[in-house]
């Protein structure tokens, strides 16, 4: 990929920052500044060479959701001001005012459906507000959405700073260093099932969790009651069998009953699973202390419904040990920075559904075109 640092005569040229913006909001105010702080050395690199950035971001998937909240937050980050919506008489005008080392923010790129449609036209009309284009946006990069592929047609097209360390960190995990260890949680075995075959040749251990655990339950013919399961069935997959395939021992589940810590065999038909439990940890922590290298996304329990519990137990672990140690997904990175421990690991990424992407196929469409 051609990177941002290798453009020359930036001053006065219209820049298109494609940036990670989609962060979590609570009661209209941002909640987690992580994907804010990490766009900020591209963007500041471009102010630094006298450019006029126009940031490019989408929030949420509604039509109606507005990135005002995103360009409040940022302003405390890196001097900035509103543009509103593309081709809008306020995005003319401000665009008009910008001097040398100006930034401004664009509403919400999903408030037009040729964003998500991969529109020519709204890529050419993204295109008409700019010289060049920076991709700084790791998180979407598994979108063939027209800011992601084409726009990137349209213009000189780099990778912005942040995006090329993602790519560089990820692909070291893509070659790890025995011994390696792959914690994978989250949901949806159909479309996470060929990475962990994938991952099984490459790692010497792949620990499955999160809900994908409920699948693996259920192939082997244990009760998992209510808990959320795949659409497909694992049963007889030939990788349930590899001595590398490693699973939860024990597990705490929820019912009208309560809440209890129960071995994986002994899951009651009204009860379902919402976290792993201590013997589980416990039989993780030498794996995760003996590895070289770790490679985790994906939380261990539910935590978005408030269950830190082993997810944190085992980010204590991850970050106490001398491993090399990749970090990504929503849940995951957000356990991580309640803890305080994001300096803990060797790097913590930004994407969760775009990393998984870029680690099953070694790239993507929006990584190409910057080629």
């Amino acid at each position: 990929m051609k990177v941002i640092s290798e453009a020359t005569n930036l001053r006065g040229t219209y820049v298109l920052v494609r940036s990670s913006c989609n962060v979590p909001l609570k009661d209209g105010v941002v909640s987690n500044l992580y994907r804010l702080k990490r766009a900020v050395p591209t963007l500041a690199y471009l102010q630094e060479c006298g450019a006029r950035v126009i940031v490019l971001a989408h929030i949420g998937r509604e039509e109606t959701d507005t990135l005002r909240p995103v360009f409040e937050a940022f302003t405390n980050l890196l001097p900035m001001q509103w543009g509103g919506t593309i081709g809008s008489p306020e995005f003319s005008e401000a665009r008009a005012a910008m001097s040398d080392g100006d930034i401004i923010m664009a509403e919400n790129l999903r408030a037009f459906a040729g964003e998500t449609d991969n529109d020519a036209g709204f890529a050419t009309l993204l295109a008409a507000q700019g010289d060049i284009y920076v991709d700084d946006a790791f998180d979407n990069i598994h979108r063939e959405h027209a800011s992601m592929v084409t726009l990137p047609t349209l213009l000189p097209a780099y990778a912005g700073i942040t995006l090329t360390q993602e790519v560089t960190e990820l692909s070291k995990a893509m070659t790890p260093v025995s011994p390696s260890l792959l914690i994978l949680g989250g949901a949806k075995f159909e479309t996470k099932m060929p990475l962990v075959e994938k991952y099984l040749t490459l790692y010497d251990h792949v620990f499955v969790t999160g809900a994908l655990l409920n699948d693996i339950l259920k192939a082997k013919v244990y009760e998992v009651g209510t808990s959320m399961v795949s659409d497909i069935s694992l049963l007889g997959a030939p990788f349930l069998l590899s001595p590398k395939l490693v699973h939860a021992v024990d597990v705490v589940v929820e019912s009208t009953r309560g809440v209890r810590t129960t071995l994986v065999s002994d899951i009651a038909v009204d009860e379902h699973v919402i976290d792993m439990g201590i013997q589980t940890v416990a039989a993780l922590k030498p794996l995760i202390e003996g590895a070289s290298t770790i490679l985790w996304n994906g939380p261990l329990g539910v935590y978005e419904n408030g269950v830190p519990g082993s997810t944190q137990e085992v980010a204590k672990l991850v970050a106490a040990s001398d491993a090399f140690s990749v970090v990504g997904g929503g849940d995951t990175v957000a356990a991580i920075e309640e803890l305080g421990l994001n300096d803990q690991f060797g790097f913590v990424s930004i994407g969760g559904g775009a990393m998984l992407t870029l680690l099953e196929h070694g790239t993507t469409k929006a990584l190409e075109v910057l080629g």
